[in-house]
């Protein structure tokens, strides 16, 4: 069962417009693609979304709103888990996936382990960001990451983790990313301490392939034996000639075919009985209708979760 999640927010990134991807998703048959392959799905709707804020509020911009929107999509997620089905995530932009990864921490506890599909880390926080942008640091604030100080950001720092961050933050052996090409200085020198987390870079699909990636992928989840393993995906990872709606957009990204061979290959590994984990949950995160042409992004978002959830050439596995 999948129960479909909206999060139309987008306050804490570059550009404007991904508070639309939700819609452009469904109206790219989002639904009916799952139904199509036996899959129960279901819309549950938005989560609500407060008003924008003024650009002169003090801080993160955006940061009153996103807050409100996360603990309710935190509490959203939770409670889709709780009644046994799996939730898909619309947003948005990625700062988002602090609230969702929340709500199945909430669930899962220190056993989920996240996966992060993306061309940037999300790892950065306030003592290391060049930007200040929220949605460069949804996985610093879920790792529990940071310096504390007086400054205004560090303030709503703490107040983002008294909110969203669960009992148990984020371990470092349960994120792995893949599809990386554009990493802050601080954030390779976090992931390069962490001890059993797992990275794919796109100079290692470019040397080894897909193939090798994900069996990567799998003996990171053998090794640290997660129970459940959220998918978070943010459509950056693709090559912008093949996804330019988004607002955070890098040459060099996994093209159509090595896209939805990580998908298929994925699907196999969660859904086989030797699997250590099975899929909580999934984020798609950075479609932006108003940089798109075509609402082609969102279909080949929409086509990516079809693969993703066993959809194949010949319709059988």
């Amino acid at each position: 069962m999948v129960r479909v999640v909206g999060a139309p927010f987008d306050l804490c990134g570059r550009a404007a417009g991904s508070r639309m991807g939700p819609a452009g998703m469904r109206l790219a048959g989002l639904l009916r693609a799952l139904r199509s392959l036996g899959v129960e799905a279901e819309d549950l709707g938005d989560v609500p979304v407060p008003l924008p804020p003024s650009d002169t509020e003090p801080g993160f911009r955006g940061f009153r709103a996103f807050l409100e929107v996360a603990a309710a999509l935190r509490e959203r997620v939770a409670a889709v888990l709780a009644a046994g089905a799996t939730p898909l995530v619309l947003g948005g932009d990625h700062s988002l996936s602090a609230g969702s990864v929340a709500g199945a921490l909430d669930h899962f506890g220190e056993s989920l382990a996240v996966l992060w599909i993306d061309a940037h880390a999300d790892l950065n926080t306030p003592d290391t960001s060049p930007t200040g942008n929220l949605h460069g640091m949804p996985l610093g604030l879920l790792a529990d990451l940071g310096d504390g100080g007086s400054s205004r950001r560090a303030e709503e720092w703490e107040l983002a983790r008294a909110r969203l961050l669960p009992a148990t933050p984020l371990a470092p052996r349960r994120i792995g990313w893949l599809g990386l090409r554009e990493v802050d200085p601080p954030e390779a020198a976090r992931i390069r301490r962490f001890e059993g987390s797992f990275v794919a870079t796109m100079h290692d699909i470019d040397r080894h392939g897909v193939v090798a990636a994900l069996d990567g992928v799998r003996r990171w989840m053998a090794e640290t034996r997660p129970d459940a393993l959220w998918v978070s995906f943010d459509v950056d990872v693709l090559d912008p000639v093949l996804a330019p709606g988004t607002g955070t957009a890098v040459r060099g990204g996994l093209t159509y075919r090595e896209a939805h061979l990580v998908a298929e290959l994925l699907h196999e590994a969660l859904f086989r009985e030797d699997c250590p984990a099975r899929l909580a949950g999934l984020d798609v995160m950075e479609t932006n209708p108003m940089l798109d042409a075509g609402n082609t992004t969102a279909v080949t978002a929409v086509e990516w979760v079809a693969s993703l959830f066993g959809k194949t050439i010949l319709g059988e596995r």
